[in-house]
């Protein structure tokens, strides 16, 4: 495990278990708010190493590749353990700081609704840092307090019912090819397996078109927030 490396501010910030969980969940929200003029970052909690497709320097390397394709400010990884991630104080304290250097607006992590061990404490990791950051009497050493103003959560590899669908129609090739990227993850031998059967282009579009038929699009991204979220200009109703 390692320090989190330097971050600098941006927009939207999202946290994944693995190289390649966030483009999954909300690369084309990304895509969206970067086409938009928003800035956004992504930390890794682990480098994906124990998965049974593909090395860890595979796998830097291809998430290396699709944060170029994404157009992120910023890419790092915290170097926890895969399978190891757990609310302890040390990865809490990680997550905190990576929170008070990029000062999001927003904040994206995962479903903790999910098959995946890591994926659900990579949720509740998240949710406890995301409180923490904020206070200014918690490990002041870690930077000034901060707290995002909106928490969206993706899921993994369950289905989660949804607040909010994205509309990412018009990026849905672009996402396409973000995941692409993650080419150890494609074309699965075993197609039986429950988690690795399944190639992960597919699990993508699969769930994007099913959302996005859901709000009467070609693709869409679901996302859950805890609790109802506040309309503060009608018109946006109206979109």
């Amino acid at each position: 495990m390692t320090s989190t490396p330097r971050l600098d501010p941006c927009d939207a910030l999202a946290f994944g278990p693995h190289p390649d969980d966030v483009e999954i969940g909300v690369g084309g929200t990304l895509l969206r708010l970067i086409a938009a003029g928003r800035s956004a970052s992504i930390v890794d909690l682990t480098h994906g190493e124990m998965g049974s497709r593909g090395t860890a320097d595979e796998r830097r390397a291809e998430a290396a590749a699709a944060a170029k394709a994404l157009g992120l400010r910023q890419r790092t990884n915290l170097g926890i353990a895969d399978t190891k991630v757990a609310v302890d104080d040390t990865q809490t304290d990680l997550v905190v700081a990576a929170i008070r250097q990029a000062r999001p607006t927003i904040l994206f992590a995962p479903h903790e609704r999910d098959l995946h061990p890591d994926h659900t404490a990579a949720a509740l990791l998240v949710s406890r840092a995301y409180f923490l950051a904020g206070l200014a009497k918690h490990a002041p050493h870690l930077g000034a307090p901060h707290r995002p103003r909106l928490v969206l959560r993706f899921p993994g590899n369950l289905p989660v019912e949804p607040s909010l669908v994205v509309d990412i129609s018009a990026v849905a090739k672009a996402k396409d090819d973000v995941v692409r990227c993650y080419r150890s993850q494609l074309a699965p031998p075993d197609r039986g397996h429950l988690l690795q059967g399944i190639d992960v282009l597919e699990r993508a579009q699969v769930r994007d078109r099913f959302f996005g038929a859901r709000i009467g699009v070609f693709a869409g991204e679901p996302l859950w927030h805890d609790g109802p979220l506040p309309v503060r200009d009608a018109a946006l109703l109206m979109v």
